[in-house]
């Protein structure tokens, strides 16, 4: 399946550069991002490895699916702490798995604060942690790492409730592994701690300076958009929430980091960039290649002069 054009991009980047802050910075840092880099998959590791900073400067966000077991994931965080300035990460589904043959027998929100605990250990900001600030050259940027998780609302087409949608998704087998792996302990459902996440994620936004511009960045896509071009539009129910559908316009935005899809690609809504930097299984990333490199560029902006050769993609990881 091939995506439809990208929307064609404003003259110039969202960002607002902060009044009375420190002055330009010449000669700093690109900020970078990357995602979905199944780290415990063979033929990704040779990826990870390969992932080096151009600059002593540059910072590096890893937007979730490290991998699914915390030697694996602090093997790769760790790797990627020592070469950055600053790695920034926010957890994918695959990280929050509770899987048989794990040693760490946690699940839920007490698995979160594990890994959490991991990345402080590495020096790694985690979304529990103050938005970092970026020192770009035109002032600075705040980072913040979001974990929100998904409540069914991208639901399948034709459908109206959480179990319509669902009943949809398994009657045509495209159900993702979350349904199975995912334990959400305390909370009932997936989706009310996804409430909860949304609820406490947006206070802390609002509590922003909104003078100093964000970059947003998430496991999942903060609007539906990006899924209209999976081929199951049954999965796009594991992919987000509608709660999060105007953030992009209501707080001070310079771009929206996001993965989870196995789509990379450049798009843009309501003149803000939204940046998919997954890098995905050996299965998808051998045939469409690498059309963005592997890491990509969010800041300093520099606009691409050709669109990814192919950005259409099978169901995402995830998916059994």
């Amino acid at each position: 399946m091939t995506a439809p054009s990208d929307p064609a991009p404003p003259s110039a980047p969202s960002a607002v550069p902060s009044p009375g802050g420190p002055p330009a910075q010449q000669g700093t840092g690109r900020l970078l991002a990357v995602s979905d880099l199944h780290a415990a998959v063979t033929d990704n590791r040779p990826i990870v490895e390969s992932l080096h900073p151009t600059t002593d400067a540059d910072w590096l966000i890893v937007a979730g699916d490290v991998a699914e077991r915390p030697d694996d994931i602090r093997w790769a965080l760790g790797l990627l702490a020592d070469r950055f300035a600053q790695v920034i990460w926010t957890p994918g589904n695959h990280e929050l798995w509770s899987m048989d043959k794990d040693p760490v027998h946690l699940r839920g929100q007490a698995r979160y604060e594990h890994l959490v605990e991991l990345c402080r250990e590495l020096g790694v900001i985690t979304p529990e942690d103050p938005f970092p600030l970026w020192p770009g050259p035109e002032g600075p940027v705040a980072i913040a790492p979001l974990f929100l998780l998904y409540d069914y609302t991208f639901r399948a087409p034709g459908t109206h409730t959480k179990e319509e949608s669902l009943a949809v998704a398994h009657k045509s087998g495209i159900v993702c592994n979350d349904e199975f792996l995912l334990d959400p302990d305390p909370y009932a459902t997936r989706d009310d701690w996804c409430r909860a996440r949304v609820a406490e994620t947006e206070r802390r936004l609002a509590a922003h300076d909104p003078h100093i511009p964000l970059v947003l960045a998430g496991h999942w896509p903060l609007v539906r958009e990006p899924t209209s071009v999976l081929w199951y539009p049954e999965f796009a129910q594991w992919c987000g929430t509608e709660l999060t559908a105007d953030w992009h316009r209501r707080f001070n935005v310079a771009a929206v980091v996001y993965g989870h899809l196995h789509i990379p690609r450049t798009t843009w809504y309501d003149g803000v960039r939204f940046e998919e930097v997954s890098i995905g299984y050996p299965r998808e990333w051998r045939e469409r290649g690498h059309p963005r490199g592997l890491l990509r560029q969010i800041l300093p902006y520099e606009p691409e002069s050709e669109p990814p050769a192919r950005t259409g993609t099978a169901a995402p990881g995830g998916s059994s």
